[in-house]
């Protein structure tokens, strides 16, 4: 080991101190589950993090998957304005790629660095509670027409109960949930997994959300991916949406981040999943990587760090 090395280990060591027995609720997108090597690189970083007393819970959805699944099937995927519509079809497809295929596949990686995961569902343990959407007015920016639009089995969260994954944290278990949920009646739901990961966060009282993508983080300009906002509060991040500064995907994670740094949630990241070891970055370092989202009190923290 040369000094760099140990240089590298005396930086962390504080924040191994700050973060231990802390929950972290990381929210795990398809594109990063299919692959391989990405999904290995996740698996070593939330091992890790279970060594030096971290209890994590990871999130997933697996939107890339299940329109894969569906054209194999012969069944063409239909989405609007960015927005699955889950037919009859289209939530069997779900039901068997998000809690079957892509659930299995991390727990596999999990397994080969040691930790001991769980595979689960929002339905397990009545853990996320939804309604069925209801027909929504949608303005086709084409046209500048709007039409109702029936999304089929797609969920609105009503309440979430995290005491099952309490328990199994408490017992040294690394929860993996699959974006699904349930009403009291048993109808299952397809339910957009950043907002699962939110709401389950905001339930666990948890000190970080983060969200894990194929983007850098959150840029001042989206062309220029060396324009990325390291560090943003939520009152500036709604300013941000509120001008149209922010375009496309990025809106709604920003949106999740900011409802859940507001519900109590200490930090928000928006991490690129495929950039090696970014989790252990944004967790053990001083400069972190990509963009943490915090509250005004949350910020003045950070700041004086």
């Amino acid at each position: 080991m040369n000094g760099s090395d140990i240089g590298t280990l005396l930086q962390a060591l504080p924040y191994i101190r700050r973060h231990k027995g802390a929950t972290v609720v990381v929210k795990c997108g398809g594109e990063i589950a299919r692959d391989r090597l990405a999904l290995g690189l996740l698996a070593e970083d939330a091992a890790l993090c279970a060594h030096v007393g971290l209890r994590m819970v990871v999130v997933h959805g697996g939107g890339p998957q299940a329109t894969e699944m569906a054209r194999r099937l012969g069944h063409e995927a239909v989405v609007i304005d960015g927005r699955r519509v889950t037919d009859d079809e289209t939530l069997e497809i779900a039901k068997m790629v998000f809690r079957g295929q892509i659930n299995t596949n991390i727990l596999g990686a999990l397994r080969r660095h040691g930790l001991r995961p769980v595979g689960l569902s929002g339905v397990d343990g009545g853990m996320v509670h939804a309604v069925r959407r209801p027909e929504t007015e949608m303005r086709d920016p084409k046209t500048g027409k709007t039409r109702r639009v029936d999304f089929g089995h797609v969920g609105d969260i009503v309440r979430v109960e995290s005491a099952l994954l309490s328990t199994l944290l408490d017992e040294g278990y690394t929860p993996v949930v699959a974006s699904l949920g349930a009403d009291d009646r048993g109808n299952i739901y397809n339910i957009n997994a950043d907002t699962v990961a939110a709401r389950l966060a905001t339930s666990l009282n948890a000190d970080k959300l983060v969200l894990l993508t194929d983007a850098p983080g959150l840029l001042a300009d989206p062309d220029d991916r060396e324009s990325l906002i390291s560090h943003i509060s939520a009152a500036r991040a709604e300013k941000m949406l509120d001008t149209g500064a922010i375009r496309g995907g990025m809106v709604p994670k920003l949106t999740t981040l900011i409802e859940a740094v507001r519900g109590g949630v200490a930090r928000g990241h928006i991490l690129d999943g495929k950039q090696e070891h970014a989790l252990l970055l944004e967790l053990f370092t001083k400069d972190g990587t990509g963009t943490m989202v915090t509250t005004r009190d949350e910020e003045k923290r950070y700041l004086d760090e």
